[in-house]
């Protein structure tokens, strides 16, 4: 019998692990795509206490904490912490079966060198001895935990309408060698629906020094955002999409036409008049043609998450806001909206690298054909399906992504893993990926399904675990 989550956890071939000692396990980590506190980043912060930097934000725990049962005090309210951290640990017996389990004993024994089982009986000891850590380790502030686990890049979630104060002072004082990039996630300007749009493009103006009073001039102020992100590094945008749009006017138009309508849709949504569902999605589908226009100018990747429905409890979202665990999987259709926009960006030469994720795993043969519709000649792999995304996060998540990726498209070209974490100790979800991957390419190889040739398995899982996305965001 195997010892729990020992050095081959994982890995169940000889070829597995070799690969996975021997040449993923040492490779840097980019982490693409986060949701990490450009503040916290720059003040090099250092946590308090075990609740403070496991259980703060992190709704992938809250969620499961709800499950059992926890009351919400104990979750994100006012309990003293000790007792947040003893709810979380009654829940992780009952999360066997579930990636938070291992995810949680990677992260006990990779910041901390603890290898017990947590659970209620070992919580107190485990808490005491995690926060002495905390206390007196150098290498548990944010840039220790950058050096420790090779962190090449981490690029962060940032609106149009952010200063990007805290990015700007990362790079002026240069207390560590990680790059932090900002990623430009411009989803409250497309949002025209929305009661709080106007209010948004009033930030947006002051951000910008620039008065918004048409599309035209909403239009300028993004592309100016734009070069401001690039000018600290950004490489990337995120969308957070429910579905692709695509709506254009009603006489297939998408020239002088559709941006009339577009604009006037605009100006409409700035009155505070109500927008209809079919003019919301015009106006978006204008908007992110735009953009993706302006994202190949600069080389940059343009991430697009679709098939997620959010903040289905109105209770707790009128309590607690957005991003605290109460989103799901959608089930939309969406092949012939994300053919037809991406096609319009083709044929306006405005298609960029473009990275497609779905939260609904049925949507994966769908992005991973239609992502070979559009590649180019400009860099291999330029339409990308994303890593297991969210809810997809698990073993059996990331080895169904990548076997279908592998009977698609060209799995050696894939850009690999990213946390999409708010959390410091997210790191070792990398290593699992990395342990994941060298499994699946170690077992092919001893099956003879591909060569047992060392030196190509090795470039393979090297790039997949950091090489691609390195070359792919050209940092």
């Amino acid at each position: 019998m195997k010892k729990f989550m020992d050095k081959d956890f994982l890995l169940t071939t000889e070829t597995s692990q070799w690969l996975f000692h021997e040449v993923a396990a040492s490779q840097p980590i980019f982490d693409y795509h986060c949701h990490l506190n450009p503040k916290e980043i720059a003040e090099n912060r250092r946590f308090s206490n075990l609740a403070e930097i496991w259980l703060g934000g992190d709704h992938y725990k809250w969620r499961a904490m709800r499950s059992n049962g926890i009351p919400e005090t104990y979750i994100t309210g006012t309990a003293e912490p000790y007792d947040k951290f003893l709810a979380w640990a009654k829940t992780i017996p009952y999360l066997i079966g579930n990636p938070l389990y291992h995810w949680t004993h990677l992260e006990l024994q990779r910041y901390f060198n603890i290898s017990e089982v947590l659970n209620e009986a070992s919580a107190p000891a485990i808490w005491q001895e995690a926060n002495r850590q905390l206390a007196t380790n150098p290498s548990l502030s944010v840039y220790g935990i950058f050096s420790t686990f090779k962190v090449y890049a981490v690029g962060t979630t940032d609106d149009p309408a952010d200063t990007l104060e805290w990015h700007n002072a990362i790079k002026k004082e240069k207390h560590t060698e990680t790059k932090v990039l900002p990623s430009f996630r411009p989803d409250k300007a497309l949002a025209v629906q929305t009661p709080s749009f106007t209010s948004y493009i009033e930030t947006l103006s002051s951000t910008a020094g620039t008065a918004i009073r048409d599309l035209k001039d909403l239009l300028q102020v993004l592309s100016k955002r734009i070069a401001y992100f690039n000018d600290l590094g950004c490489r990337a945008s995120d969308h957070a999409l429910e579905y692709p749009p695509f709506a254009v006017s009603e006489n297939g138009s998408t020239g002088s036409e559709w941006e009339a309508e577009a604009g006037r849709i605009f100006k409409k949504a700035l009155s505070g008049e109500p927008i209809n569902s079919q003019e919301a999605e015009l106006y978006r589908t204008f908007l992110l043609v735009c953009l993706a226009g302006e994202y190949r100018k600069y080389g940059w990747a343009m991430q697009l998450h679709v098939a997620s429905i959010r903040n289905n409890n109105t209770t707790m979202f009128n309590t607690l806001g957005p991003d605290t665990g109460f989103d799901a999987v959608h089930d939309h259709q969406i092949a012939e909206k994300l053919a037809k926009l991406l096609d319009l960006m083709q044929q306006r030469g405005a298609l960029p690298k473009t990275i497609l994720y779905s939260l609904n795993p049925k949507d994966y043969y769908v992005l991973g054909t239609l992502m070979g519709c559009f590649q180019g000649d400009e860099i291999p792999g330029k339409i990308q399906l994303g890593s297991a995304w969210w809810f997809c996060d698990h073993k059996d998540g990331m080895e169904e992504q990548m076997k279908l990726l592998g009977n698609l498209g060209l799995l050696p070209r894939f850009i690999g893993m990213l946390t999409d974490s708010r959390s410091f100790l997210s790191y070792p979800r990398h290593e699992y990926f990395r342990r994941i991957l060298c499994n699946i390419i170690g077992t092919w190889a001893e099956d003879g399904e591909i060569p047992n040739d060392r030196e190509l398995l090795q470039r393979i899982v090297a790039d997949i675990s950091f090489w691609n996305a390195e070359r792919y965001f050209s940092t």
